[in-house]
Parts: C-alpha cells; structure tokens; sequence
C-alpha cells in the first residue's frame, strides 16, 4: 500500500521530477534582498531605475553592516563600483537607465561573521522589443534539410531492453539504443510506455546540459503519455554515475565548443539530427497515436525544444524553461549572449573568428525559433546569469507561432514550484486534450 500511495503521490507531483531541472537556491542564514522601485521590474528607455537593498540576519535588518555593489548592463562591465555601510542595514542604490531594450543588473555583497553573501535583481527595459544580434543564414534551411534527408536515410536499427526493476504495474521501462544520423553513430534513451493496450500522445523530453544517467519520467507515463527522455551523447544512459563524471571531466569537457569552426562537424549537428532521429522512434511505436507530440525541456533542453519544433513540423507542442544557446553573438555587439557564453570577454580570443562565428548561426536558437509553427510555453526569469534574459527574448520574440510566456522576475538558472506545476498543466493539457 505504501508504495501504491508514493507512485499516486509521483503522479500528482511528478512536476518535481520531471521539470524541475535547477534547485531553488537553498535558504541561507544570511540574506540580501535586491529590490527594483518598479513591481513588475520593467521600465521604459530612458527611465531611471533605482534598487532597494536590505540586509537580513533571521528577518531582522542587520545595522552597520557593509555592502560591496555594482550596476550595469546584464553580463557586461558594471558602470559603477563603489561599496558602503548600512547603518539601519538598508540602501537606495540609483543606478540610472538604459536607452535602447535590455536589461540593468543590481549585484550586491556582503561579509557577515566571516561569510560572503550575495544576491542580485534585473531591471526589464522594453524586453519585448529586443532583436537579435545573429542573422539568418541565405542557405539555413537548405542544410538543416539535406542534413535531415542524409540522416533519414540512415536505419534506426532499435535496440529496446525491458528495465524490469523500474517498471510499475501500469508502465513499462525500457533503455533505448538507435542509430543517430550516420550508420555507427547510436543515441540512447530511457521509453516509458503505458502498459494498457490503446493509443497515446508522447512528450519527447531533451536534457540540460552535462553528462549524466536518466531516469525516464514514470510518473507521467503512468498518467497515459508516451515519454521518451534522451541523452545528446552517444552513451547509454543507465551507467554507474562515476562513468557520466569521468566523462564530464576528461572526452567530454567543453563539449559545447568542439568543432565550432566547421558547421558541418560541429558537435550540436549530431545532437540536433539527434532530437529529430528521437521523433522517428516515437512514431514507429505502435502505442503512439500518431500525432499528439510535444518536446519539453530546461536550459539546453530548452534550447533543444525549440530547436526541435523548428526542424520538425511533427512536434504539435513544445515547453520550454531558460533555452540556452540563443543569440550568443550578443557578446559581439556589446550585449549579453545566451549560454555557453562562447563569445564573452573570457571565450573570445580563441571562438571569436570569422568560421566560428558563421557556424554559430547554423545552430543558433534564434533561427530555428523563426521556424517554429507550434503552439509553446515558455517560462523564466531576470535574474538568469547562465541563460541571461536578454538572449532569451532575441528567440522568444521572432517566433510567429502561438505563444504563452510567463515571467517569475526573482529566478535566475532555477524555478519555483509553482513555476513548474503552470508549465505541467499546460503541456499535460494539450497532451490529453483537456486545455
């Protein structure tokens, strides 16, 4: 009976462990609270933005205490650097405006009793009417096409084995083993089909960035939707965790950047072809009901999940937190640029050439959400320093199909439950027809 109750209780949170891909930060003794004058955190161009700070110690203000801060642009050089004391443990810090659409960051620190605390807020100026900074390139879709014809030629060879120890009495478990977009080149994930004879909607679910296992997401399968979790590396997904850890750190460090210089061996191609080679799987299953899909991921996933709706018209639905991977040549027009950040201060002697700047734009967020048809969900936050907001929108803004964004100002590269629990209902809705 107890595990009956905890496989109920997956079910109805299973939010928990299928959308909530960054931890909210964990509570600390200390807090520093960053506050912009205006409640919803936007301003116009041109209008002054000013930040209230308040230094806490168990809910109470903190007297005498010292604050180092600075403010500027979102990833860029801060305009000002200065620090001060707080004697009733508060401080209006004016930080004065931005001119076009972007984002004025506040980021404030403190010592206590031999501590560093930090926090940040995010001023919004006109988000809607930022563009981005990459362009289109002439032949984009032409080689996303001939790239999609070559590797559809390619047999799926499918490997399934049953997981019997992670099967339910509603579900079966299965790791899957394909072959990618070239014979030899496999990509592995984690199937969970509802064990009920009948026909049903799929989610494809795309990872975060790293190395690590899956676990595939049971609970939502167990509420009658196909879910097909994948890894973007090549490797099963159902080794010991030291294997995924010796990867991170030695053949697949920095994994983002290998082969930048040439759009045709970059190492986002075999991932990219990869999510669409995912979607020939789901339809080859004879439960899929032949056209309810959805793809639904965080940060990289979520970059992926547009990624994915825009090369393939197959996908009906998409949700999407934090996407990554948009407008990164932000940083070459002074501005911030989506994760893995390949053009910033720290990156740009070595990525910033003519060749790896032209490949970016073949796998650039921003383009393949021009394509986008299907109806998405998208969700996150100012205060992002991995996926910072500016980036975000320059995708969010050129896509022309149906579209619902929900803005928590205070997340940064996290969510809140309830974050997560608004994205669950929207996409199980249009899963199960019920929204």
């Amino acid at each position: 009976m107890r595990l009956k109750n905890l496989r109920t209780s997956l079910l109805l949170g299973f939010v928990l462990s299928s959308f909530l891909l960054s931890a909210q930060p964990i509570e600390r003794l200390v807090k520093i609270v960053v506050t912009p004058d205006h409640a919803n955190w936007v301003y116009k161009p041109g209008e002054k933005a000013s930040f209230q700070v308040a230094v806490m110690k168990n809910s109470e203000l903190i007297p005498n205490v010292k604050i180092k801060y600075e403010f500027g642009p979102e990833q860029m050089t801060p305009n000002k650097r200065d620090s001060a004391v707080l004697k009733d443990g508060q401080l209006k810090i004016e930080a004065g405006t931005l001119k076009d659409a972007g984002f004025l960051r506040c980021k404030v620190s403190a010592v206590v009793d031999g501590v560093r605390y930090e926090n940040l807020a995010t001023a919004a100026y006109a988000p809607d009417l930022i563009k981005p900074t990459t362009t289109l390139p002439a032949d984009f879709v032409q080689f996303w096409d001939k790239a999609k014809a070559d590797a559809a030629k390619v047999p799926m060879d499918v490997k399934l084995t049953l997981l019997p120890d992670r099967c339910t009495e509603k579900v079966n478990v299965y790791h899957a083993n394909i072959q990618n977009y070239r014979v030899g080149s496999r990509m592995y994930g984690i199937l969970c089909v509802p064990k009920k004879a009948g026909k049903y909607p799929a989610v494809l679910k795309v990872p975060g960035a790293g190395v690590r296992a899956y676990g595939g997401d049971i609970a939502l399968a167990e509420n009658g939707i196909i879910t097909f979790e994948i890894g973007i590396h090549g490797i099963s997904v159902i080794m010991d965790p030291s294997v995924y850890l010796d990867l991170g750190k030695t053949t697949l460090d920095g994994y983002p950047y290998f082969n930048l210089d040439d759009r045709d061996r970059y190492y986002y191609k075999r991932v990219y072809l990869g999510c669409v080679r995912a979607i020939d799987f789901i339809y080859s299953l004879p439960e899929f009901d032949g056209s309810t899909l959805a793809v639904t991921g965080g940060s990289q996933g979520g970059a992926l999940s547009i990624v994915t709706a825009g090369l393939d018209s197959r996908i009906k639905y998409l949700a999407a937190l934090y996407p990554a991977l948009c407008d990164v040549t932000g940083y070459l027009n002074g501005r911030a640029g989506g994760w893995p950040h390949m053009f910033n201060d720290w990156n740009k002697a070595f990525n910033a050439k003519p060749d790896k700047i032209e490949t970016s734009k073949y796998y650039d967020v921003v383009n393949f959400a021009r394509q986008v048809k299907a109806p998405g969900y998208y969700t996150w936050g100012y205060n992002d320093v991995t996926c910072p907001p500016t980036s975000m929108y320059s995708a969010y803004n050129v896509i022309q199909a149906p579209k619902e964004l929900t803005i928590y100002e205070e997340t940064g590269h996290w969510t809140y439950p309830e974050q997560n629990e608004k994205l669950r209902n929207w996409l199980v809705g249009k899963l199960l027809g019920t929204k």
